[in-house]
């Protein structure tokens, strides 16, 4: 992080001669109590959080102790993240408290432990176990004004980082709402009134599966592009992705599917990664490759369904201890789907895949808002203790 000429007045100050640091330190077990008996212990950031929790242990004789007020700092991984103890509390070796002199405001230094948390947790990544000592927090320089300067500083700066906060929030609100749009239209025309007077029939019925296999004893020959679950984005049917891969190099068996055949993840089913191949090419063995009947149904009007959460429902999704969630070919063909007249279901088709398409942009801009605003307080704390504020 490069050093900007500090305005006049300021300077710069390590954080040992400005604060009090206070390395926590695990009592030893016979002073642990799991009722509360004197003061709560917590060992690390998993235990402060954003809100104290009732601890599980408390301590009764205590070697180190941070003060109501006293910054909380997480000195193991995850390095960096900081706290307000709103106890009196015993803090473990995970974490170490930090206490400003007289003339020295405490959420000035709080913003600067934030503003500096990348560079803390580089100094933390050197050894296995990532860790930052007191030496290392008493050597960090901060900027440092005049008493009244951090107090004025400080109340514009969280002002400002409050209101980014709230913005936040609203985008996030916003986005999860995006987010949910696809399923919920997928739900409102398979589980619609309309649906419900559409005749069943299983997809059994309307899906072959193709069993083309390519197998490295059979010595193929020639490039081909390999599309596997990774490629395929859950819940939309887009490709984001393929590799070329060499058909005599491969060191597996890949199934072949062909233009226009439904590529079905059918390992963690759930995900709903359906795609209808746009080329020819092969897949993994964790997918399974479908063409459809075009006398029965509409091949997109099908996948949309396979993405459905009714699909969800209605499948029985294999649930086998000590593996991953999965559907075989002989359940998939067992699934009810209702299925209007050939027509309707290309117009049902192409109006959801208008709204989807909709949907997505909507989620994309708001993806797009999110990240900004998650950039936004690392630059309001640049302008803070750039003197900017």
């Amino acid at each position: 992080m490069s050093e900007q000429k500090l305005p006049q007045g300021w300077n710069r100050e390590k954080l040992g001669n400005i604060c009090q640091i206070i390395a926590g330190q695990s009592p030893p077990s016979h002073t642990y109590r799991k009722k509360p008996e004197g003061l709560p212990f917590f060992q690390g950031k998993a235990d402060f959080g954003d809100k104290h929790p009732v601890p599980r242990i408390w301590c009764v004789a205590p070697i180190k102790v941070a003060l109501a007020g006293d910054i909380l700092i997480s000195v193991r991984a995850p390095v960096g993240p900081t706290n307000v103890a709103d106890v009196e509390c015993c803090i473990g070796r995970g974490l170490a408290a930090i206490r400003p002199q007289k003339g020295i405001h405490r959420d000035w230094v709080l913003s600067a432990l934030k503003y500096y948390e990348n560079l803390l947790a580089k100094l933390g990544s050197g050894s296995t176990f990532a860790a930052i000592t007191r030496t290392d927090l008493e050597s960090l320089e901060i900027p440092l004004p005049p008493l009244e300067e951090q107090k004025r500083i400080t109340a514009v700066l969280n002002e400002k980082l409050a209101a980014v906060e709230k913005a936040r929030a609203a985008v996030q609100a916003q986005l999860e709402a995006a987010q949910a749009l696809p399923a919920a239209c997928l739900r409102e025309v398979f589980e619609g009134e309309a649906a419900a007077k559409w005749p069943r029939k299983r997809l059994g019925d309307v899906l072959r599966l193709r069993k083309e296999i390519v197998h490295p004893r059979n010595n193929p020959q020639g490039p081909a592009v390999f599309v596997g679950l990774e490629h395929i984005e859950s819940g939309t049917g887009l490709r984001t992705g393929s590799v070329h891969v060499e058909m005599s190099e491969l060191t597996g068996r890949k199934p072949r599917f062909c233009k226009g055949d439904i590529v079905y993840g059918y390992l963690r089913p759930y995900l709903n990664k359906v795609w209808i191949a746009e080329f020819d090419g092969l897949c993994s063995v964790d997918q399974y490759v479908y063409s459809v009947n075009s006398d029965e149904a509409d091949t997109e009007f099908v996948a949309w369904y396979m993405r459905s959460p009714t699909y969800l429902t209605r499948a029985p999704i294999g649930l086998t201890p000590g593996q991953l969630p999965r559907i075989r070919t002989d359940e998939v063909a067992t699934v009810a789907i209702n299925l209007p007249p050939l027509a309707e279901q290309k117009r049902i088709a192409q109006k959801i895949g208008e709204q989807i398409s909709t949907a997505l942009k909507i989620v994309q801009t708001l993806r797009e808002q999110f990240e900004i605003m998650e950039g936004t307080p690392s630059a309001i704390l640049r302008q803070a203790f750039n003197g900017e504020l």
